[in-house]
């Protein structure tokens, strides 16, 4: 527990950039490739952090770009990573239907106006193009983001956070978002979208593994039950859609 300073506020709002590429992020991909092709596609990165996705990404394809609102993590991320763009979700520097694929892994929950960012995005797609939509899920039973008690900071997973009515649970986590199927959903009625995919995914556990080794191991094994109605309970809906006018 700690107090923080306005910059602290802000950049713990933004959440934690993936730093490593890991089994887990590699999963999640893999996940998308199961319904959309990405090898030499036009992609875009919303919210990209440290790039640690556009990196990856331009294995597949030499296309691809990132914009983030942090300049900070950019400049440690140019110099071995390029396409990157200072830019907001909200207002994506990008002619209409430049890409064939935009991606928003763990973002969406984090940026000032989530209806204008993906409207933005189905903006910046072309036509028969995808959206990849990662974000959390207000049925899992941890919040992930950490919570605020006042000006005071606890980081860490705290249980059932999520559960609480809508005022509470805003005013201990007011910098990220989580979803149900429902809410989430209500952000794209209005688009010229179809649902590819909806569904919610296990943790990676990769943190477990690397801190517990063989217990570790053992909880990944609970991600089969990603193929069980438990699922709704899983750490992060997994959306695609696909533009269609």
């Amino acid at each position: 527990m700690q107090d923080r300073t306005e910059a602290d506020l802000w950049r713990t709002s933004l959440g934690h950039p993936s730093y490593i590429w890991t089994e887990g992020l590699e999963r999640r991909l893999q996940m998308v490739q199961r319904h959309v092709p990405l090898e030499g596609r036009r992609i875009l990165d919303v919210g990209c952090g440290v790039g640690s996705f556009v990196r990856r990404l331009r294995q597949l394809s030499p296309y691809v770009w990132g914009i983030d609102v942090d300049r900070e993590r950019l400049e440690k991320a140019s110099p071995q990573v390029p396409g990157l763009l200072l830019a907001a979700a909200e207002y994506l520097p990008f002619r209409d239907e430049s890409f064939q694929v935009v991606i928003l892994h763990e973002v969406l929950e984090h940026v000032a106006d989530d209806a204008a960012t993906l409207k933005e995005c189905c903006r910046v797609v072309e036509v028969r193009g995808h959206i990849v939509i990662f974000t959390p899920n207000r049925l899992y039973p941890f919040e992930t983001h950490g919570i605020y008690l006042g000006r005071r900071y606890i980081f860490g997973n705290i249980p059932f956070v999520n559960y609480l009515p809508n005022a509470i649970r805003r005013h201990l986590v007011p910098h990220a978002r989580a979803y149900t199927s429902i809410s989430l959903a209500r952000l794209w009625q209005d688009l010229p979208v179809e649902v590819v995919v909806h569904t919610q995914v296990l943790p990676g556990f990769d943190h477990s593994i690397a801190r517990w080794g063989r217990l570790g191991r053992v909880l990944r094994t609970l991600q089969a039950l990603e193929s069980t109605p438990l699922r709704i309970f899983g750490l992060s809906h997994f959306v695609i859609l696909k533009r269609v006018r």
